[in-house]
Formats: C-alpha cells, structure tokens, sequence
C-alpha cells in the first residue's frame, strides 16, 4: 500500500486494534490540517516531503532565510507536481509573518538550534501547535518558558524526537511492559556518531568534501559546528533520553532527579581537519566540546541512566542503547538479548531480533506498510504522523511539554555540570509535581493514529 492511501484506510484500520481497552479512536472523516513550516534546509525538508505525502494535510506556508534552502524547496515541490507553496524570508522575524496566519493549525520549525526557544514561544502565542525538532532552549530559563508558555495558552509543543519511535527501541519498550526485563534498574543511550562529515563540508555539497564551516559551509556545518567549539558538555541528549524516559516512565510516576557529566579532551575534530587539509587554520581551533561526554542521572526511583555524546571521532552508528532490569538486559551495540532461565544458553547473548520478532511493537506490526521509505528506516513517518494526528484531533502531543523539555534541558545541566567541574545538578520539575499522578500512555494504543 502506498503511504498516500493511508488517510483513506487509517479510521478502518485503526479500529481494529487496540493495546488498553477504551483506547480513543479518531473520526472516520478525514480532517485537513494546514501547516507552516519554520526552516526547510536539511532536516525541514524532510518533514515537507512527509508532509506532500499525506491527503490530510496542507503545506500552506513555509519560511526560511536562505534562497539556496528555499530554491531547493521550491523545485522540489514543482517536481512533486504542487503548485506554488507560500514563501517568508528576509530577515530573523521573517517567521513571524507566517505566524500572523490565521489559517495554520501548527507549525514544524526546524532551524538551528538556537532561534527554536524564541520561534517556538511565538507559535504557541499565535495559537499553533509546535513540532520542533530537538533541542527545546539553550539555558534552563528557556526550558521553563517553553513550559510557561505552552500551560499558559494551552498550545501543546512536542520535540520531534523520531528515535523514540524507532523500531527495535519500541520493541524493547513492549518487552519492559510485559515485565521481560523484570523491574528496571538501569538504562543506557545516547548519541554515538561520526559526524565529522556533517560539521564540515566544501561549501558544495551538505556533507563533507571539505573543512569549512560557518558562512563558507552549507547545511548544518553554517550552525552546529560552532556549538562544538563553544561549548563542552551534552550538546544533542535527546535520542538517548527520550526513549530511556519512556522505560523508566519519567514524568509518570517517575522523575530525574540530578545528574553530573564528565567529558573526555577534544581532539577529534582538530585532527579531522589535520587529515583531510594538512596545516588548514581550522585544525587550530580550540574545540571546547570534548569528544566523548558521559552524564549520569539519577531517578527518584532508584534508577540509573547513562548517556554519551561521542560524535568526533571514527565509530560506526550507534545510539547506545542499554535495557536492564532483575530478569535480563538488551544492548543494541551487541544487538543481543539475554533473559535469564529463558535464552537459549546459559550466560549467551541471544540474537536481539529473535526476541524483537516475537515482541515487536504492535503499532509498527501494524502501519509497517505506511512508513516504508520514509526517513531514518521509517521512524521519521511515526514521529510525524503522531504530531499530524494530535493536531487533527486537537488532543495533547504524545510528547508532551514536560517530555520535551525534560529530555532537551540535559544540554545546559550537562555544560553547567562540566564548568563547575563535574558537579551535580539539581533536575527541574517542570511538571511542578504532578508527575506522582501522570501515567505513561506513549504508545498504547493507537488512539494518536
């Protein structure tokens, strides 16, 4: 089935499934949603193309500040077969035109990391929902205005984090909810990933070719490569986070408590450069962010967490991930399982996809067809498609506020961490108590598809 027919068959489907009785089932009748978007480099482009796909939504404007990136979004569109879509730029309040609408329902911004605080408090005035890529603010101030803002106009803000809805991450998620695990004990993530080729390129091309950054780069390495030279600590904890949060049903009877952060010396990048252009004045820049950054946190249950950001040096892909509980673990940098009394040998790793076959999630056992080719091996659809289906349905995010900034606000603890030499750090409560009550509904039913 091809993901466009999905809005056709989606109200049928959805009826047929359920992982809670009493699950909320959408209207069969396909409801549009118009929406804006904040940014369409790299990464917003990949929301417009899931956004072109699907019958029940209208991309009626977009912004951004660049011709080269808007040049791309427009003959991509024409190649699509789409009129003409609305454009803003100019200036930084350029967006702020395209908030003025009275005709979106929600926006996706998608800029750097930086403008996301400001462009995200002025959606939420202006009555939109917020789908905004990670990272929420840039200091603990900004977290709670994000916050703030979201109780105060009851525009709900979700951070766009797709690796919560990764395939094997959701498995595993099944399994500690059918007590596979036994009682959680600890948890491991992070963000492991040769990024060099992102933090520099030849101007020409996205991804390397080159060791340019800044105004002489493209794409990500124009921002994010300055983070890395300004900055130590845990600059994108959210991949990790996120789906740790959910095993450990933080904000929902559960709760971050405090954290410290070590960093490793920052030599990867200079000698990237060094490599790739022998004697280039970039190999002598004193990069701040160390290669390899560790943050524990502690959790009002007595969990453990453990995250990395390792994303200088040479090392194939991989997040980290770590599920272990009083029955048995998963680690995915082994891609195996171990359940105790249960695998098949005594103290042996299982293959992990033997257990995930059998405990796939269901919502992917289910809508595997409509997240075929989508991006980052189709979690890229789930993450969109759950934003698209709370704005249709005017119902919470299953991200919520309080999960955003929970995830996003290790960032500025981290760097704080680090300066004050490897000191703990206080964890807000942005749920200002109420996590003691919440209960931990991400995906149990598909209520939000």
């Amino acid at each position: 089935m091809e993901r466009r027919t999905f809005l056709k068959h989606s109200a049928i489907a959805a009826a047929g499934f359920t992982i809670l009785p009493g699950g909320s089932l959408f209207a069969a009748e396909t409801q549009k949603i118009k929406l804006g978007y904040i940014g369409v480099g790299a990464r917003g482009m990949s929301h417009v193309t899931e956004g072109l796909l699907r019958d029940d939504v209208e991309i009626v404007a977009v912004c951004d500040i660049q011709e080269s990136s808007l040049k791309i979004f427009r003959e991509f569109v024409a190649g699509k077969g789409h009129a003409p879509i609305k454009e803003y730029t100019g200036g930084l309040d350029a967006y702020k035109k395209l908030l003025d609408r009275k005709d979106i329902d929600a926006v996706i911004i998608a800029t750097p990391w930086q403008f996301h605080h400001s462009q995200a408090i002025d959606a939420m005035k202006a009555g939109k929902y917020v789908g905004c890529e990670v990272i929420a603010g840039l200091t603990v101030e900004d977290h709670w205005d994000i916050v703030n803002t979201s109780e105060k106009t009851g525009m709900p803000y979700m951070t766009l984090e797709n690796v919560c809805y990764r395939r094997d991450v959701m498995a595993a998620l099944n399994m500690a909810r059918q007590d596979v695990f036994g009682e959680i004990v600890h948890l491991e993530g992070g963000y492991q990933h040769n990024l060099r080729g992102v933090l520099f390129n030849n101007g020409k091309q996205y991804y390397g070719g080159g060791v340019e950054f800044g105004p002489a780069a493209l794409s990500e390495a124009q921002w994010r490569t300055q983070f890395n030279i300004d900055v130590d600590g845990d600059i994108y904890p959210t991949h990790g986070a996120g789906p740790c949060m959910h095993y450990a049903n933080i904000n929902a009877g559960n709760r971050f408590t405090n954290l410290v952060s070590v960093s490793s010396k920052a030599r990867g990048l200079a000698a990237y450069v060094e490599e790739q252009s022998p004697g280039n004045k970039n190999a002598r820049i004193n990069y701040k962010n160390g290669d390899v950054t560790t943050t524990m946190i502690n959790c009002a249950n007595g969990e453990t967490v453990l995250l990395s950001h390792d994303t200088h040096l040479p090392r194939p892909y991989s997040l980290g991930f770590r599920v272990q509980g009083t029955k048995g673990l998963w680690m995915d940098v082994a891609n195996s399982v171990y359940i105790d009394h249960k695998s098949k040998e005594d103290d042996a790793w299982d293959p992990a996809q033997t257990w995930f076959d059998k405990y796939d999630h269901p919502l992917w056992k289910k809508y595997e067809k409509f997240a075929e080719g989508a991006g980052h091996g189709g979690m890229d659809w789930f993450v969109f498609n759950a934003f698209v289906e709370a704005v249709k349905q005017k119902k919470q995010t299953p991200i919520d506020v309080y999960d955003s900034v929970t995830m996003s606000v290790i960032t500025p603890l981290s760097t704080k961490s680090l300066k004050e030499g490897n000191a703990p750090q206080e964890f807000p409560d942005f749920t200002r108590g109420k996590w003691k009550d919440r209960k931990n509904t991400f995906a149990l039913d598909d209520s939000g598809f």
